[in-house]
């Protein structure tokens, strides 16, 4: 990148390391015996401390059926009343996991069962979740994430006591981000664009995130021909984050070393993880919160936009996709900095309606190696990931260098 005529710096920082050893438990102890699959019905939740516990169960303000809009755990009156000692059965919703899980250490909880929202009938919403605690996590107690199924089936059983489980490790250890700047530009209106460089312990991770990573390296050395050429209007920064998949650590933690009028010179941030699964679709961030409801800060929805551009001139169809916290963009809105990029698609399943215009297998998860060993180079579709390259070129350029801008 210095090569190429970036100012480069490497930015340390330490965070709590965590790893899934495999061999997790959930058992019901009483009222009937009965042992739980990991895997099939929960998993472990990502950062959760290491630990085993059993006893007794206390369910947590749950709103059960379709259109919920689950707030179980936000808030520490929803424990007024806990017993301490017992395990807490958590729903999803509305708040981070790690604010649930703390404000449940808070009340005496010795362990946590988070289950699936289940508002709709989406698999992301029904399955097993994969989320995180979060790299800050501070509970000091073990968790579990569960199928919505088993939640509600827990929920139904008086008298219930369980035993969890969680087989993982957490320690504390050092990587960094590497952020290239542009020489020149208008550093008070600052066009960023991040992808993460870490992946999973399970894999190798080249879909997840080798695809997002490359492509915005490309699309770097591209800008820099562009910024040489005394073409760039405004500043460009380019970011590669560390330990994303231990709780988007690193775009935290850059964020939060930003003063608030560094905030305020960033036009915009543009998030690209994911940008070449094999079973792809072709999901732009929903800025306006048309699709999802979830809007993103002022600007956003002008960032969507000018991605949607990009396809509909090219006769590509694509479709919104959530703001869901998944990724690094997260800090960015936190700090109401405009967001916007694109997505593959993860553990979601492919829809016939999809399959039709995109192609792929209808039935089969976008990535069906996600977060797994087989997330090879071979896990990965060439076309979207050419496709989506060209998309991240074309709105970075068109942002850098004055020709597109947002209200």
């Amino acid at each position: 990148m210095r090569k190429a005529g970036y100012d480069v710096s490497v930015q340390e920082f330490d965070f709590v390391s965590f790893e899934d050893l495999g061999g997790s438990e959930l058992d019901q102890v009483a009222p009937t015996p009965a042992s739980y699959v990991e895997g099939t019905d929960f998993g472990a939740t990502t950062q959760s401390e290491p630990g085993e516990v059993t006893a007794a169960v206390t369910a947590v303000d749950l709103q059960l059926g379709l259109g919920n809009t689950s707030t179980s755990g936000c808030e520490a009156a929803d424990f007024a009343g806990f017993p301490a000692g017992n395990i807490a059965l958590i729903q999803r919703g509305t708040c981070t996991f790690q604010l649930k899980a703390e404000n449940a250490a808070a009340a005496g909880a010795t362990a946590v069962v988070f289950f699936n929202q289940g508002n709709t009938t989406d698999p992301s919403r029904t399955g097993i979740p994969a989320v995180t605690l979060g790299a800050g996590y501070s509970g000091g107690i073990p968790a579990l994430n569960a199928t919505y199924d088993l939640g509600v089936a827990l929920a139904d059983t008086p008298g219930l006591i369980l035993h969890v489980l969680a087989n993982v490790t957490r320690e504390t250890t050092t990587t960094a981000n590497v952020i290239a700047d542009s020489r020149g530009g208008d550093d008070s209106n600052v066009v960023m664009a991040g992808a993460h460089l870490d992946s999973v312990n399970e894999g190798p991770g080249i879909n997840d995130n080798g695809s997002g990573s490359s492509a915005l390296l490309e699309v770097a050395e591209q800008v820099a021909k562009a910024a040489n050429k005394g073409q760039l209007a405004h500043h460009v920064r380019f970011a590669w984050w560390g330990a994303e998949e231990s709780g988007l650590v690193g775009s935290t933690h850059y964020v939060n070393e930003l003063s608030d009028e560094e905030i305020a010179d960033l036009e915009m941030y543009l998030n690209f993880d994911m940008v070449g699964s094999p079973n792809y679709g072709l999901f732009i961030y929903d800025g306006d919160g048309s699709g999802f409801g979830l809007v993103g800060p002022e600007g956003s929805d002008d960032i969507e936009a000018l991605f949607e551009k990009f396809y509909a001139d090219r006769g590509i169809p694509s479709e919104p996709t959530a703001f869901s916290g998944r990724s690094d963009y997260q800090a960015f809105i936190n700090n109401g900095v405009p967001a916007g990029g694109l997505f593959t698609g993860a553990e979601g399943i492919k829809t016939e309606e999809q399959a039709a215009k995109w192609g792929g297998i209808a039935g089969e998860a976008y990535d069906p190696c996600y977060h797994q060993a087989c997330d090879t180079i071979e896990n990965l579709s060439h076309e979207a990931l050419e496709i989506n390259a060209d998309a991240m070129a074309y709105v970075v350029y068109l942002y850098a260098s004055g020709q597109a801008s947002i209200n």
